[in-house]
């Protein structure tokens, strides 16, 4: 629904021009009528509700900025500067004795290292130049010592590859976290769908409460004039002055009922409290007939559970197989290749470099610990196995509801039909009954009747309304899929917008 109407360009222009203008006019001089439609484009991008979802949102773009920069080349620093030292300590001398001898000197170090992890092979290799140096206050000498160049890399064997699991399920994360977007906002409309028909189901309320007490007030006028002329009983004449009061309390009740709801819906929308709003009900409008099998093939395509379902199984794989590694044998392989050297001149370090070479094969194997380790692998298959049984039912409630709520949405477009059909027979009704009651023919216990008739099927007719519009708001939750425009319903994030 990612557009502006020309209902709401209009209302918008309305809304500004009596912000910026106060002086001028009063808010509550100026009422202005709101669709369903106005109602929840200003909840989709204005309420609080929807900052909320914008915020949360990015924090899950920087979390994913994050993994994509956490496997780039990494380039570091690390120095001491400057690491002071008067003290005692023990020496080992040439010939194997120990001798305790006053130390004072001042060590400096730094390191430039430049990483990269490959997270197909687990594997960590790194670039390095270093440069040390030592002032000894005792001897009154300096000497520096370091590795112009080295490189290096370490590679676990049978280790569990935490990287390679990592590069899989974090995009469905950040994935997931947009189509949730999509549908926290959806379900931002569908709330603001609630609120319009409960204040639009008060405000008829009241409408009917206005309507009654003028009838009721005519009626006593009419049975005044009777009373007078003696074509009326005392019976009826009291029962007729009984309505007018009846009307009346009814009335302040709508009123009372009135303000609550019209605070509620400007307060959800971002709406000010002082601006008057009347609000239309949607007649005009568009009966959809909604396909189950597109409605069931959008949701698959466009809500977030599927990739939910396929993070589940694949983490419940990365446990089974980090069961396994952990309950193996565990080498590790560290090598490393580079020039060094040592000279009481800092350019001497350069000049003259001997090379160096490290190979070293970590080997861990346990023996006996148990059973411990085939105990995790049991509980790890267990565990994978309960989630492809829950992945599997899960989807299959997922489609169902899908098509459930479509059919029962069919159901209530038919009600519609009907209930509105009904609603013209009760109100054109009640004109008669009103007239003929007007005109004597009928007693006021007709008239009361047709009058109950005509306000059950007006509150029937909106109960159908809100029935019909919550089930299509759903049906978009569901599908993330907009019926009227045909095409895939999308949002822009405006504070993703600078970034």
């Amino acid at each position: 629904m990612k557009r502006f109407t020309v209902n709401l360009l209009v209302l918008f222009i309305v809304l500004t021009t009596i912000i910026s203008n106060k002086t001028l006019f009063a808010q509550d001089t100026i009422p202005i009528s709101l669709s369903l439609r106005n109602v929840v484009d200003l909840a989709v991008q204005q309420s609080y509700s929807v900052k909320y979802v914008q915020n949360q949102n990015v924090s899950y773009y920087w979390r994913y900025k994050n993994f994509t920069k956490r496997f780039l080349p990494q380039l570091s620093i690390e120095s001491e500067f400057p690491l002071y030292s008067h003290t005692t300590s023990p020496i080992t001398q040439p010939d194997g004795t120990i001798k305790f001898k006053q130390i004072s000197n001042l060590q400096n170090s730094a390191t430039l290292s430049l990483s990269q992890s490959i997270p197909k092979l687990g594997t960590s290799v790194y670039v390095a130049s270093s440069i040390y140096r030592i002032q000894d206050f005792n001897l009154n000498s300096t000497e520096f010592s370091g590795s112009p160049f080295e490189i290096g890399f370490s590679q676990p064997i049978f280790a569990y590859n935490w990287m390679k699991w990592y590069k899989k399920t974090e995009p469905l994360v950040y994935e997931e976290a947009q189509r949730d977007f999509l549908e926290s906002i959806e379900e931002i409309a569908l709330a603001a769908t609630k609120k319009f028909f409960t204040y639009l189901t008060v405000q008829t309320n009241y409408n009917l409460a206005e309507s009654n007490l003028k009838n009721s007030q005519d009626n006593l006028k009419i049975a005044d004039m009777k009373k007078k002329l003696g074509q009326i009983s005392e019976n009826d004449y009291s029962r007729i002055k009984l309505s007018v009061f009846n009307a009346k309390k009814a009335l302040n009740e709508a009123k009372m009922n009135l303000k609550n709801a019209d605070f509620e819906l400007k307060s959800y929308i971002g709406l000010e409290q002082g601006q008057q709003i009347n609000l239309e009900m949607p007649l005009n409008m568009i009966l959809f007939e909604i396909d189950p099998e597109r409605a069931l093939e959008e949701s698959l395509a466009n809500r977030k559970e599927p990739l939910y379902y396929q993070r589940r199984l694949i983490q419940a794989d990365a446990q089974l197989i980090q069961a396994k590694r952990n309950s193996g044998p565990s080498i590790t392989i560290e090598g490393n290749y580079g020039v060094s050297n040592s000279n009481d001149e800092f350019y001497g370090v350069y000049q003259n470099t001997q090379q160096q070479r490290e190979l070293e094969l970590t080997l861990s194997i346990p023996i006996l610990d148990w059973g411990s380790s085939a105990s995790q692998i049991k509980l790890a298959e267990s565990n994978r196995d309960l989630v492809t049984f829950d992945v599997e039912q899960d989807m299959k409630d997922f489609k169902r509801g899908v098509v459930v709520q479509v059919e029962q949405f069919s159901l209530l477009k038919d009600q519609l039909q009907t209930v509105k059909e009904a609603d013209i027979v009760a109100e054109n009704g009640y004109k008669i009954a009103l007239k003929k009651f007007q005109n004597g023919e009928i007693s006021i216990t007709d008239l009361n009747i047709s009058l109950s008739e005509r306000e059950t099927a007006k509150r029937d007719y909106i109960s159908s309304l809100k029935n019909y519009w919550v089930a299509y708001y759903n049906l978009r939750i569901l599908t993330l899929y907009d019926f009227e425009l045909d095409q895939k319903i999308s949002y822009e994030n405006p504070l993703l917008g600078s970034m």
